[in-house]
């Protein structure tokens, strides 16, 4: 698995397909595994590169302050290694305000975002997470805050009960001094007032149950030519729960704007 240390960190991440780079950033409290149905669709026509943001996955896990920006490093310091100099980013939760601080930031860099939860500001859950990962731990709160994130009855199905397994199996390699740090350098970004400079094409995508479906929406409306799109019966990570509609709206975006290969 590649790492990039460009940034002082060692970030992990993986390599999928060939064609123009579409780059896939997760969310709290998920993994790059998150993207893996999105992985298989699009890796015959893209390049995919699903990182594992600070804090998560293979990637180290500081636990003093740092800030969005930070992390947005992070993920240029990957394109660089990988000799990317444009492409599209999409991200989820925490993973959609980093590319939405990219394109800000960074605009020659994104050909387009895709926004899943799209937040441009804060969240007010932000004080219960960083109580929940830091007063209870990884191993006890990891599974508590991912069954929040989707709809109601999804996480007793056979696919919710795999990818609750599966993210429970190594909460014990977490640190949750570390990811209190990303939620507050989430909190201390506030976006909204530069909404309007953003230029490429942009897709919001909330689930139905999504707990940022307003705050998606608000994005999508600030944003000159964004699109927005609510997904039926999923909830916030509603590209895990429902990727063939994930898929499909995605799909729909990126060849109505000609970016599909």
């Amino acid at each position: 698995m590649p790492v990039s240390t460009r940034n002082g960190l060692r970030i992990h991440y993986d390599i999928a397909g060939e064609g123009p780079p579409l780059v896939l950033i997760h969310a709290n409290p998920f993994d790059r595994r998150l993207w893996m149905h999105q992985v298989a669709r699009f890796s015959p026509f893209f390049r995919i590169i699903a990182v594992d943001i600070r804090g998560y996955g293979l990637s180290d896990k500081p636990e003093t302050p740092f800030t969005l920006s930070n992390m947005v490093d992070d993920v240029r310091g990957v394109c660089a290694d990988e000799g990317i100099e444009h492409a599209i980013f999409a991200g989820v939760s925490v993973g959609s305000g980093m590319a939405l601080l990219l394109g800000l930031d960074h605009p020659e860099m994104a050909q387009a975002l895709v926004l899943v939860g799209g937040s441009s500001n804060s969240n007010r859950s932000i004080s219960r997470r960083i109580e929940g990962f830091t007063a209870k731990g990884p191993q006890a709160y990891r599974l508590e805050h991912m069954r929040e994130l989707f709809a109601p009855g999804f996480p007793e199905t056979p696919a919710g009960q795999r990818i609750l397994q599966m993210y429970g199996e190594d909460a014990h390699r977490l640190s949750g001094a570390s990811i209190a740090q990303i939620f507050r350098a989430r909190g201390d970004c506030d976006m909204r007032a530069r909404l309007h400079e953003l230029k490429m094409p942009v897709l919001v995508i909330n689930g139905a149950h999504d707990n940022s479906l307003e705050a998606g929406r608000y994005t999508a409306a600030h944003i000159e030519g964004a699109e927005h799109v609510t997904l039926p019966g999923a909830g916030h990570a509603c590209n895990i729960e429902a990727p063939d509609a994930f898929d499909a709206s995605v799909m729909d975006f990126l060849k109505r704007k000609a970016l599909w290969p």
